[in-house]
């Protein structure tokens, strides 16, 4: 049996926190991987951190149009926003969104933050104190507050939000089959399309009524609606799963669970580390070679998609020493591609990133005795790695 054909989704699979030793061996003897998936078709894996960079950073060689692939007619979505858009296009939809990201912004939306961090804790308190039986940290804690960040930072209205983080959740809850996961999608897009209308009409302090007060002209409204949902898909799913993982490392690590309660700044690194280390979305957007090329040796033949493991990247040996360790203070903290690389990386990131410095302190600081309290699943064969439930108590 070849190599390619042993494993296909060594990309996607997990042993807890780490990538599964065989995507370790492709790193060090196959850099470029081809592996045979259903249909007979060749993708090619890349696992080494600065190819992987080098392809995420080169659109000129390499497409992210997954529409134009498949055969997409023009009158059909395109899947995934802005990740699954070339220049022009991209670059004249990803400048409207870019402004509305920046620290001096995203500063306004931090006191909500942290009050939704507090709302959610003073509820599991409650729910811990009323039943004394566990809690779980992703369904009261993990799950809840991304899709809340998202509400406010849109202008979702307060009467509006729970049937939004009912859109949010059920979007990603696969257990009812893939037609419910459809569904709550065209449901989100049909309720974020009237959005839309109506801000139009009177734009709220949100990023819609900016954008609209804006570019209102620039933008038709299912255009816009699209970009708001590809905010909703990149920021829910991935920061649900960055604050359960991120929890359940600090509960299982005390020494630097009380740095993070007790020092003062201290979270940032350990953000920035686990995020490296945790690298929750483990592939990138699906890349195609624009001509026939040529990588590492290997011949990719013009349309032949290329998938980037962003896991197998940032755990790569060549940036620095004990990569399978959480060492928060690296030297190399800024050069992690968990966010991904190039004129694609994620514009929400610095949001990700405040959500995580505000609610790991707080809950340590509330819960200073929390601990695990049962058996905790992870996630299998994933894009985006997690845990289903994280009981604790305290």
């Amino acid at each position: 049996m070849s190599d390619s054909e042993e494993f296909p989704l060594v990309q996607f699979m997990r042993d807890g926190f780490d990538p599964v030793g065989e995507l370790a061996r492709i790193r060090a003897e196959h850099p470029v991987f081809p592996m045979e998936i259903p249909g007979g078709q060749t993708v090619y894996l890349v696992t080494r951190w600065e190819d992987v960079r080098a392809v995420l950073g080169d659109h000129e060689r390499f497409s992210n149009d997954f529409a134009g692939v498949i055969g997409l007619g023009s009158n059909q979505e395109d899947p995934g926003g802005l990740g699954f858009r070339d220049p022009p296009e991209h670059t004249r939809l990803r400048k409207f969104l870019t402004p509305e990201f920046t620290m001096r912004r995203l500063r306004r939306l931090e006191p909500r933050i942290e009050a939704m961090v507090e709302e959610h804790l003073d509820r599991i308190e409650a729910m811990g104190a009323a039943g004394g039986m566990p809690v779980d940290l992703v369904e009261e804690f993990a799950l809840p507050i991304p899709s809340l960040v998202v509400c406010e930072l849109l202008g979702v209205p307060y009467e509006e939000r729970a049937d939004f983080v009912k859109f949010s959740k059920d979007r990603f809850d696969f257990t009812a089959g893939p037609e419910a996961s459809l569904q709550a999608v065209n449901d989100a897009m049909t309720y974020l399309t009237e959005l839309v209308a109506r801000e139009r009409q009177n734009p709220g302090d949100g990023l819609l009524g900016q954008l609209l007060r804006d570019h209102g002209d620039e933008l038709d409204d299912r255009t816009l609606a699209s970009m708001a949902d590809g905010l909703l898909t990149g920021g829910h799913d991935t920061s649900t799963s960055m604050l359960a993982l991120g929890s359940l490392w600090l509960l299982r690590n005390p020494e630097q669970a009380a740095k993070v309660r007790e020092v003062d700044g201290y979270v940032v690194d350990v953000v920035e580390e686990l995020l490296r280390y945790m690298t929750v979305v483990q592939v990138a957007f699906p890349r195609f070679a624009r001509d026939d090329l040529e990588l590492h040796g290997v011949q990719i033949k013009k349309g032949e998609m290329v998938l980037c493991s962003l896991t197998g990247a940032n755990r790569d040996p060549a940036l620095g020493d004990d990569m399978d360790q959480v060492k928060p203070g690296r030297a190399t903290a800024g050069s992690h591609l968990a966010f991904g690389h190039g004129i694609h990386r994620c514009v929400g990131a610095p949001l990700a990133q405040m959500e995580m410095r505000i609610a790991f302190p707080a809950l340590l600081r509330r819960f200073p005795g929390l601990h695990v309290a049962g058996e905790v699943s992870f996630r299998e064969l994933a894009i985006v790695h997690g845990v289903k439930e994280l009981p604790v108590a305290w």
